[in-house]
């Protein structure tokens, strides 16, 4: 096999072991071998187009066309012509396709099911381009290097999306593949210079091994840099975070510690959770309270609206308090309240990282690792931590404000109101028209988040309907207002942006809407009392909820009104399933269906959490660390560039001024000017004489007469040093070597200029010199240990 056959091999088993990371997000697994089928016709195709040979963009072009012949054939056919060549019908399947993935995605719980083409066709065309970038870097263009980059893409990508644990297993997998390609390159590369060097030989009379050697050094410098890489991590501080982190699964971790906290939009399942068939049981409570019309569950609020939707910040975490919980941000002494004692008991294949509770929660006994974020006072799994099967209680107050207390309430301080009323730019118009048009003549911002509930859940004309599309960008909301369809989400969303745009602060809560009571006097919270509410903010009464949402839930006693007109909902009415009635004993499911595994059921791990970071605030090891590891980042493309500028300023020193110096110097100054050359393009060939050598040097590099006197002045002292009986210092061989490698850099273009300063080909000495070394260490290793052997055997020596 031909060194680039090889290294074209190791490019598809390093794209095929990296895409290996991604099997643990689909069940089942067989996609890894359609994809490893159509990437081995992919390189095949490379092959053959460099085999002819054609022009290098020719040779991408031919792979990405075969490649788009590939995907049509298997997930466009009928849309193509002649069921192969695609069409704008083809493309427009591939378009739709990629959008069906990206909603699958956003709906199903890992391990999605392969049965969605969408997912499929963004697994298998996502691998093959993968492929493509990688076969093209590293064969067709000969720079294995640059090759790990889309590697470590397509490794980030499995990285972010995986549960975390076993993504050592993955990530030395593909280390392995990468490492098998540099060093096939490497060994291709090798075979192009002939027997350039040899390694140290093995015994009296052997050979000199060629390439072996240094070959045999990569591997231990590849085998080295691996073991760092899977040990360092234990050592350094917790990675976490970045652009692809597992915050985009909802996937907990950490190191228990505190540190900080996001978490990306739990509602991406919302409405299937009230569209399934079946209302499965999620939890059960059991309470003290008299009233469960108002024992909603919060799971976490989303505070942060970015334009396209509302999203949890990013929040300092803390250990969990002991004893009673701090009283919550703006409750003042003045307001009514009553202490509740709750027991929760989650089902078994409901695995949320957020711990369901009461609002707002004044204790908590939970087993397990579990964190706690004191701004929206909720708790927050570790360790992979979650509420599969949990039995916890949890101490929550029941606030009864007054209107009149709310009506009253004093301006919030500048900071909150500064947080929880930002709005984006590009909110439309319409959003704050209407607030303003909504709320026109209310006395205060009391009387104007009453009139906003009202204006959704009952005289506004809107209709609750499940099946309408969550939406997302600037526009969503202005679209809600305008067809007035929707469910809770376009509700909670709708009223809290009008809030912030009448300079309310507002934020918005998910979690689950009152249960139905049970027979044994339990409560049952199933699948379909998934829900979303907004909060509002009112200086000493805190955080209160308001119900939007019509048919949903129960209205809150301190926002009905007198208002003639108003017909707003008994808030003694829990929310219901209208199809079902209270019964002994909630219904289960023996079998996980298809619907249910979109809401995360059946042994998954919900959307709705974050991974959390040790530590109670950044450390100054952890500041050192960081600047550390981020210092070496940097540095690291600019070993070569330093090394090279080290070794020159050393071999062009003074050496001494004595005769005995002068072979030193000498040597090292030709050494240099040799190296110069290769570095620019001229390949070193040590079996010439340093004459030869010098008019091989001149020759190629098509140096003006000064610099080739220059060369040969240097060429000339070596010769003296290495054949005179007593060698002289020559004087100005330094500035012959300057002079003679500025020769050769004016004959190169830039590019080979720019190559020879931050990638020169000579510091393939550093592999040579460990080579020897290590040889040298063996054998003072084995000449140690031969007497003993010796002794112990019974020989004399």
């Amino acid at each position: 096999m031909s060194g680039r056959a090889r290294v074209a091999l190791c490019a598809w088993a390093a794209t095929l072991m990296t895409a290996c990371a991604l099997l643990p997000l689909v069940d089942p697994a067989t996609w890894i071998l359609q994809a490893a089928f159509l990437l081995a016709v992919q390189s095949g195709v490379g092959a053959a187009a460099r085999r002819v040979p054609l022009a290098r963009p020719l040779t991408i072009a031919a792979q990405a066309l075969v490649t788009l012949v590939l995907l049509t054939l298997v997930f466009a056919r009928p849309q193509a012509f002649a069921g192969l060549i695609p069409g704008p019908q083809a493309f427009q399947r591939f378009a739709d396709l990629l959008r069906q993935g990206g909603d699958d995605i956003a709906r199903y719980a890992i391990p999605a099911p392969l049965e969605s083409d969408g997912i499929r066709l963004m697994l298998v065309g996502g691998v093959l381009v993968i492929g493509l970038l990688v076969d093209t870097l590293a064969v067709t263009f000969r720079s294995a290097a640059p090759a790990g980059l889309p590697l470590l893409a397509l490794y980030s990508v499995a990285a972010g999306l995986s549960e975390g644990g076993a993504d050592w297993l993955w990530f030395l997998v593909a280390a392995v593949g990468y490492l098998m390609l540099l060093l096939a390159e490497g060994r291709d590369r090798l075979s192009q210079w002939g027997r350039v060097f040899g390694g140290a030989p093995r015994g009296p009379g052997a050979e000199q091994g060629g390439a072996v050697a240094p070959v045999r050094t990569g591997r231990r410098i590849g085998a080295f840099a691996l073991g760092i890489a899977l040990v360092a991590p234990l050592a350094l501080p917790t990675m976490n975070g970045g652009l692809l982190d597992s915050s985009n699964t909802g996937v907990g971790s950490g190191t228990g510690g505190g540190g900080t906290i996001s978490a990306v939009n739990p509602l991406v399942s919302l409405r299937d959770s009230l569209n399934v068939d079946e209302n499965r049981q999620v939890l059960s409570l059991e309470t003290d309270s008299g009233d469960v019309s108002n024992l909603y569950l919060r799971i976490v609020s989303l505070d942060d609206f970015d334009g396209t939707t509302w999203k949890p910040s990013k929040r300092h975490i803390t250990a969990v308090p002991d004893g009673t919980f701090p009283t919550p941000v703006g409750l003042g002494p003045d307001t009514r309240r009553a202490e509740i004692r709750t027991t929760i008991t989650a089902a078994d294949w409901y695995a949320q990282d957020w711990l369901p509770m009461p609002y707002p929660p004044s204790g908590v006994r939970v087993r397990g690792n579990w964190r706690y974020e004191p701004v929206g006072m909720t708790l927050v799994g570790d360790h992979g931590q979650n509420t599969r099967g949990l039995t916890y209680q949890v101490r929550s107050l029941d606030v009864q404000p007054t209107a009149e207390q709310l009506a009253a309430a004093p301006p919030p301080s500048a900071a909150l109101k500064r947080e929880y009323t930002g709005l984006p730019d590009s909110l439309p118009d319409v959003v704050s028209r209407t607030a303003r048009d909504v709320t026109a003549g209310a006395a205060n911002p009391y009387e104007q988040a009453v009139r906003l509930q009202e204006y959704f859940a009952v005289n506004g004309g809107f209709e609750y309907d499940t099946q309408v599309e969550v939406g997302s960008g600037s526009r969503a909301i202005a679209r809600f207002l305008k067809d007035k369809e929707g469910f809770c989400v376009h509700f909670s969303f709708a009223m809290a942006a009008m809030a912030r745009s009448l300079d309310i602060p507002a934020r918005v809560a998910v979690g689950f809407a009152p249960g139905t009571p049970q027979a044994d006097g339990s409560v049952s919270v199933g699948l379909r009392d998934a829900h979303a509410w907004p909060e509002v903010y009112f200086e000493g009464v805190g955080w209160t909820r308001f119900e939007p949402t019509p048919t949903r839930g129960s209205t809150p006693s301190y926002t009905v009104t007198d208002t003639p007109g108003s017909s707003v909902p008994d808030p003694a009415l829990p929310s219901r399933n209208p199809q079902t009635e209270p019964s002994a004993a909630p219904s289960v499911s023996e079998s996980c269906s298809a619907e249910l595994k979109r809401v995360q059921g059946c042994a998954s791990e919900s959307a709705a959490a974050a991974p959390v970071t040790g530590g109670d605030g950044t450390k100054w090891y952890t500041v050192l660390a960081w600047a550390v590891g981020g210092l070496a980042v940097l540095l690291a493309p600019l070993v070569p560039l330093l090394w090279r500028l080290r070794t020159r300023s050393v071999r062009l020193g003074a050496h001494g001024r004595t005769e005995a110096d002068a072979g030193p110097h000498t040597l090292a100054v030709w050494q240099e000017l040799t190296d110069t050359a290769w570095d620019l393009g001229i390949l070193p060939d040590e079996s010439q004489t340093p004459r030869r050598a010098a008019a091989r040097i001149v020759r190629l590099g098509n140096l003006d007469p000064a610099a080739a006197a220059a060369v040969h002045r240097v060429a000339d002292a070596v010769e003296q040093v290495l054949y005179a009986p007593r060698p002289r210092l020559t004087a100005g061989l330094t500035e012959d070597v300057l002079r003679a490698s500025a020769g050769l850099r004016a004959g190169v273009g830039r590019r080979t200029r720019l190559r020879a300063r931050f990638a020169p080909r000579s510091t393939v000495r550093v592999s040579w010199a460990v080579s020897a070394r290590w040889a040298a260490a063996k054998r003072r290793v084995v000449a140690a240990a031969r007497p003993t052997l010796r002794k112990a055997s019974g020989q004399r020596s």
